[in-house]
């Protein structure tokens, strides 16, 4: 029965199954014998007062207020969770029900997320991108009693959807600004925590006491790009031993040696930003210093040159940014600056790619010259190690940091087992792979084809408990045996090396019958043709593989939305083609030859290397904007939404199956035979 799912008639009975969707249910953890499985089991309170045991007197959060920069320590930290913790109670939080959080990372956040464990209520993330209506589902899916929201914007979303459509609401929290309009059972940040300064301990110490490893003490909402989000049942144990062996495997170091110093900037209604800025630290005592709310639009920067983080995690859009930024101020530098650093480049490429123990005279030479400045200038001249997760990285990108000396670590996971799976560590590193499990999990591949290809499944106790009331979209994630399916496509090297290959809901299935994994093909595109910023393969039940691409263009820093002037590489790259466009608009719809004949010649060489005639990109075409947040196009982690373009570009993407062919006109190319 190894990996075969089975369906149940109904929700297993209490602890005795690896999976509930009851919001009271408890599950079996995935104990083991021996080493990281058999860690006893811990609750949060357990893991939190355990840190401040140990760690008490060292920050735990440092925020910036004007231009100053405050800390707060474990000990007061834990006691603030606590007195939030009573405030939630005194508004009427039952057990497990939610409270909600919407707004952008703070010191109030943590705050609110952990008081709500402590209460024995359950944390929910709500992206500050939802919708009003979005925002409803989720706080009516986890009956959330108490809603938690940065701002009047955020607040707004709330009053629109309240009346009548959240009957479990109590009580509205305010955490940044003063309130623009008094109403009843709405609060500020000041008003809430005085609530719960003077109530007595006993409730809280009584409910902190009944809680078990195995209940349910945090709701992950997937972003989901069909369908309502599904929400994620994480236990104590969950984030708890998850914590304990990421932070082992990835070398954390506590703080009473050397103390970790992370920057939280990613959304937190996401897992990642969770476990890398709340529960990795908590473990270790390390400090969290949170950036500013516009810290994607621009000022990211300046918080890493004066925080310098110890590890820091990026998603792939970060580190493309970072190197855009790079480039184009490489391209302004003297002839001599320039060749000193192309061949610094070459010489930290080559050094890491050989993986040499003793590093040669020019690697040293190199790293003085150029990668300790340019470490420096990046704000991360402290940082031993920088991840990348939560999307597919090029392979261009992973290259260019790794010739600045600057490995990105490539992290594999989901919602669905709180983080991380597998990671790869400096000792353990191969371009491209996501590296290898951690430590007392497993990786098996289903089903797997003759080139080793299959469904990644995981098992571990970082596997969640289920989808909270989804008991038919719990047993589609795991099977009879407790294995959790990801839905993902990878295989393993001799080495144990995890390489993601493609997901099974993203396969293009030809009309042939040929199944073609879409994400190397648009990899191969963007690195054929580097003024490309998003490519997306079409060819689902068609006769042949088309492409939709977008050119790289200014962002909006104040609405993150694409804007219509070209980036400085992309000016600079048309240049070098011959071209004098500087906007987005004089090259789509077939406007400028030059800029389309050089993309179609990348087109090709990417075609001359496809495996099968299948394979090869047969049209393309170039939309008038780039993909975004904002746009509809990205998801909050900058996934593409597949199935949102297919619906918004359903013309352009109709026009390349009408029966009539006219390859000779620059917006219906064909590659050449």
């Amino acid at each position: 029965m190894n990996g075969t799912k089975v369906c149940v008639s109904k929700c297993p009975d209490r602890a005795t199954e690896f999976w509930t969707t009851h919001r009271n249910g408890e599950v079996k953890l995935r104990m083991g014998e021996s080493g990281p499985e058999a860690k006893p089991p811990l609750t949060v309170n357990q893991m939190f007062t355990s840190a401040v045991e140990r760690f008490g007197n060292y920050n735990a959060l440092g925020w910036k207020e004007g231009e100053q920069w405050k800390t707060m320590t474990y000990k007061d930290y834990y006691k603030t969770c606590r007195t939030a913790a009573k405030g939630f109670l005194k508004l009427g939080l039952k057990q497990y029900h939610g409270v909600g959080i919407l707004g952008f990372n703070s010191v109030e956040w943590f705050i609110a997320d952990i008081g709500a464990i402590l209460a024995g209520g359950f944390a929910v993330g709500i992206y500050t991108t939802n919708s009003p209506e979005a925002c409803q589902y989720v706080a009516e899916n986890c009956q959330a009693n108490i809603l938690v929201v940065e701002n009047h914007k955020q607040l707004q979303k709330i009053l629109q959807v309240m009346r009548d459509r959240l009957p479990h609401l109590k009580a509205i929290i305010q955490y940044k600004d003063e309130l623009k309009e008094k109403k009843p059972n709405l609060y500020t940040w000041a008003e809430f925590m005085e609530l719960g300064r003077d109530e007595p301990d006993a409730q809280l110490d009584d409910i902190i006491s009944s809680q078990k490893p195995n209940q349910c003490c945090t709701l992950i909402y997937t972003s989901g790009t069909t369908g309502h989000p599904k929400g994620v049942m994480l236990s104590h144990d969950n984030l708890t031993w998850t914590a304990f062996v990421t932070g082992k495997d990835v070398s954390m170091t506590d703080a009473d040696k050397l103390q970790e110093v992370i920057v939280s900037y990613l959304p937190l209604s996401h897992i990642a930003a969770q476990m890398i800025d709340i529960w990795l630290p908590m473990k270790a005592g390390g400090v969290t210093y949170f950036a500013e709310p516009d810290a994607l639009k621009g000022s990211l920067a300046n918080t890493l040159r004066e925080i310098r983080p110890t590890a820091f995690m990026g998603v792939p859009r970060v580190w493309e940014k970072m190197q855009e930024k790079m480039k184009s101020i490489g391209a302004k530098s003297s002839t001599v600056r320039r060749k000193v650093a192309s061949w610094a480049k070459d010489v930290g490429l080559q050094t890491n790619l050989n993986k040499m123990e003793l590093k040669p005279l020019n690697f040293r030479l190199a790293k003085c010259l150029v990668f300790r400045k340019v470490r420096k200038a990046l704000g991360l001249d402290r940082c031993t190690r920088c991840y990348t997760g939560a999307a597919p990285i090029t392979k261009d990108t992973l290259e260019f940091f790794l010739s600045l000396d600057i490995p990105l670590f490539e992290l594999y996971g989901m919602s669905e087992s709180s983080g991380p799976h597998t990671i790869s560590l400096p000792d353990a590193f191969r371009l491209i792979s996501c590296g290898k499990v951690i430590p007392g999990c497993k990786t098996k591949i289903f089903n797997p084809d003759a080139d080793g290809n299959g469904e990644i499944c995981f098992w571990g106790r970082h596997v969640f408990m289920g989808y909270l009331n989804m008991p038919d979209k719990t047993e589609e994630a795991l099977d009879a045996d407790g294995w959790l399916h990801s839905g993902d496509l990878g295989k393993h090297d001799q080495d144990d090396f995890l390489f993601i290959t493609g997901r099974i809901k993203e396969l293009i299935i030809t009309a042939g019958g040929e199944n073609i994994p879409p994400v190397p093909i648009e990899d191969a595109v963007k690195e054929a043709v580097p003024l490309v910023s998003n490519a997306m393969l079409i060819g689902d039940k068609r006769k042949f593989l088309s492409m939709l691409l977008t050119i790289k263009c200014e962002v909006n820093n104040e609405t993150g939305a694409p804007e219509d002037e070209l980036t400085t590489e992309a000016l600079d790259l048309c240049r070098n083609l011959g071209s004098n466009a500087t906007r987005v608009s004089e090259i789509a719809g077939g406007r400028d030859r030059v800029v389309y004949a050089a993309i179609q010649d990348g087109i090709n060489r990417v075609n001359e290397k496809a495996t099968s005639n299948a394979q090869r990109i047969q049209k393309w075409t170039i939309l008038e904007k780039d993909f975004s947040i904002p746009g509809g196009e990205l998801g909050p982690t900058m996934k593409l939404k597949r199935p949102e373009v297919m619906k918004m570009y359903k013309d352009q993407i109709e026009n390349f199956y009408k029966e009539v062919l006219t390859p000779t006109t620059p917006d219906n190319p064909l590659p050449s035979k």
